[in-house]
């Protein structure tokens, strides 16, 4: 009998990265017949390559000074292209709205949180921080969300692994910072933040706390690709990075999509800043869900729609 050969994951080499692409190996060997909880038999029939990408080398400027978000997936899917993986493993919300020919986001698993997270020492709300207190994000995003909210406050760039993050803050270099709270989760650190973002206040980057799995197109339909599929997860994400898409998205456009199944519709807003925060356009609307398997291509639609209503309204307002 043929049997199915291992499929080869690639994956940043960051703390988090491992521990989500652990988290897919796992369920990759599960949907290959394998046990899950055999280690061996995990890193047979899923084993993973590290690779390690530029986005992962630079770490003194924003993204859209380097490239942008591509910075965080060129590498790997440099590797998808070539055939010395056979899947690639990123978090949704570093994912570019438009992908190499030939290579897909074939599936997408159950969602995390996908709210940001507030940590600080010395308040336990954004609002509560003192008068001009130092944010640090190395996001555009939460940057302007933020500014929006709190003008006062000073914003400093802060890069790096949520390692890295935590510890210049303790350190005393920014007052308090914003993470993505699935991170933490999947770290095993969900317990350290002293408040999370409302994601209908302050949207979330479009796919945050979703993974993605991309692979070669001729790989789609694979019977282990179809096993890790969430289809609420995918519908949302669907909806997100259409207005992602619409709004020509990217490290120097502040934007927040935040999709959810509510009462059998999909639920969208989107929201897009100056980004300086003085400025936020938002748009929300819904739509009627029949079927989670047939309705990717509405919650994308849904997404372009509002995304280029909010582009109309908004126009260069947004950009960097």
């Amino acid at each position: 009998m043929p049997t199915q050969p291992p499929v080869r994951i690639g994956a940043r080499g960051s703390k988090l990265s491992l521990a989500q692409a652990g988290h897919m190996q796992r369920e990759i060997a599960r949907a290959l017949g394998g046990d899950p909880t055999d280690a061996v038999e995990v890193e047979r029939l899923a084993p993973l390559m590290v690779i390690t990408t530029t986005g992962d080398r630079v770490q003194d400027r924003r993204l859209l000074e380097i490239g942008g978000k591509g910075l965080f997936t060129q590498e790997i899917e440099e590797a998808l292209l070539d055939g010395r993986i056979d899947c690639a493993i990123h978090s949704m919300k570093d994912m570019p709205s438009e992908l190499p020919p030939g290579l897909c986001i074939a599936a997408i698993p159950p969602r995390e949180d996908p709210r940001d997270a507030f940590l600080s020492p010395k308040a336990t709300r954004l609002e509560d921080l003192p008068q001009g207190a130092r944010l640090g994000t190395a996001s555009l995003r939460r940057q302007a969300q933020s500014l929006y909210r709190r003008p006062d406050l000073d914003v400093q760039l802060l890069r790096g692994n949520v390692d890295t993050r935590l510890a210049k803050l303790e350190a005393g270099e920014a007052d308090a910072i914003l993470l993505a709270y699935a991170g933490l989760k999947r770290l095993g650190l969900g317990h350290l933040p002293q408040g999370l973002i409302d994601p209908h206040e302050a949207p979330p980057a479009p796919g945050q706390g979703a993974l993605a799995i991309e692979t070669r197109e001729a790989d789609r339909d694979a019977p282990w690709v179809q096993a890790l599929i969430c289809g609420a997860t995918t519908v949302c994400v669907a909806a997100e990075r259409g207005a992602l898409m619409a709004l020509e998205g990217s490290c120097r456009t502040p934007i927040g999509a935040h999709a959810w199944l509510e009462a059998g519709e999909l639920r969208l807003i989107v929201e897009a800043l100056s980004p300086d925060g003085t400025r936020r356009f938002r748009h929300e609307a819904a739509s009627e869900i029949s079927s989670l398997s047939d309705s990717s291509a509405a919650a994308r639609d849904l997404g372009l729609a509002l995304g280029a209503a909010l582009k109309a309204e908004a126009g260069d307002a947004i950009v960097l």
